[in-house]
């Protein structure tokens, strides 16, 4: 009985921050560094990663992705290559869910703030990452045509012009609220539990 109200909560856990996600990821698209929008579902997913497992922070990953494409974030690579676009998106977020996990799971046992700051590095590394990966795949000549308009080389724009304020706007955001956050559900679990 007690696995089953553990299985309870962590679903719950992750609907909740399932909503979140979506809600987070449409609010998103408003907030650019460059062309594309920060990635503030990245919060949930660490939340996710320290409060739930490697299931739930993959789902929310997976949640993520599908939004993207749905919110039209994705438009620009969905016109050139829909069966990449969809790789790619789908990919960056699952695994940036999956890596947080592992790596709060890993680190946890020694220190719960360390390994929630780790997730939070973690997470939108893996994000860009895989973004950066597939972006080499699957449109290559797609930003070699728009480094070419900006007079710059298509590796050095693919770091500069897609993914650099963005990245470090995401990294710092993920960085400082994920803790945060964890820290305060920590103590309103701990007040709740008292009751």
């Amino acid at each position: 009985m007690r696995n089953k109200a553990f299985d309870t909560k962590i679903l719950a856990k992750g609907a909740i921050l399932t909503a979140i996600v979506i809600v987070l990821q449409y609010l998103g698209q408003f907030i650019r560094f460059g062309p594309f929008s920060v990635s503030l579902v990245l919060i949930p997913i660490v939340i996710g990663a320290a409060m739930c497992g490697k299931g739930i922070s993959s789902w929310l990953g997976l949640v993520f992705g599908i939004v993207v494409i749905l919110t039209g974030d994705a438009a620009p690579f969905l016109a050139v290559n829909p069966f990449g676009t969809f790789v790619t998106v789908i990919a960056k977020g699952v695994l940036a869910g999956f890596a947080a996990a592992v790596v709060y799971q890993a680190i946890v046992k020694h220190n719960r703030f360390v390994a929630v700051l780790a997730a939070a590095i973690v997470c939108p590394i893996v994000n860009t990452g895989v973004f950066l990966i597939a972006s080499r795949v699957f449109f290559f000549d797609l930003i070699n045509e728009w480094a070419n308009g900006m007079g710059m080389d298509a590796i050095k724009y693919m770091f500069v012009g897609l993914v650099g304020l963005n990245f470090v706007a995401e990294l710092a955001v993920n960085v400082i609220l994920s803790p945060a956050v964890v820290k305060v559900i920590d103590i309103l679990q701990g007040r709740l539990a008292k009751r």
